[in-house]
């Protein structure tokens, strides 16, 4: 679904954590991208596992009703050395997933890798990689206290990254010579 040129819309992208979730909301409006908001819900206070995945809820809850985002991305939990630490972190995904659904809020899904990819351009980049990306891509220059924020905002570029129609011409090329010769028109 790609975006007219001058369609606006709102993201939130999430950065699911039961220690820390990152959020970071965009606007886009046709092609630019704009920071409306950006910022850590910290729950490490918290002992029960239970009220963490309430908090989790109630704070996507928030930002939902307070920005009215058009559609939620999240992070998609990776599989680590520990299966209990995926586990949770699916949890975590899934009660941030559930606020959205509640408020009829389509949402959609990214690897870390994909997220990483989208952003820098390298998939194995560095978390302060990706947030000095951001930086340059939505001109601010607040240093978040927690690298968890950009990684929400990431997120939600790399969604807004994904329904752009591509402007280059599809095709393999073997060459320069033949890039050149099937791309004139976009040489000057």
């Amino acid at each position: 679904m790609q975006q007219p040129a001058n369609k606006e819309r709102i993201i939130l992208g999430i950065d699911p954590g039961t220690t820390v979730l990152g959020y970071g909301i965009i606007k886009e409006t046709g092609r630019m991208l704009s920071l409306v908001s950006l910022g850590v819900v910290k729950l490490d206070h918290l002992d029960d596992h239970g009220l963490k995945l309430q908090r989790i809820f109630q704070k996507t809850s928030n930002l939902i009703e307070q920005y009215q985002p058009d559609c939620v991305a999240l992070e998609a939990p990776f599989y680590g050395k520990n299966i209990q630490v995926m586990l949770k972190l699916g949890r975590a995904q899934g009660v941030a997933m559930a606020a959205a659904l509640n408020k009829d809020i389509p949402i959609f899904e990214y690897a870390p890798r994909k997220i990483k990819q989208s952003v820098t351009g390298n998939g194995n980049a560095a978390k302060e990689q990706v947030a000095a990306m951001l930086k340059t891509l939505l001109r601010f220059e607040e240093t978040p206290q927690f690298l968890d924020a950009t990684d929400g905002l990431a997120v939600a570029v790399c969604h807004a990254f994904q329904n752009r129609p591509s402007t280059s011409k599809k095709g393999n090329y073997s060459s320069w010579e033949a890039f050149v010769r099937n791309n004139a028109d976009r040489l000057k």
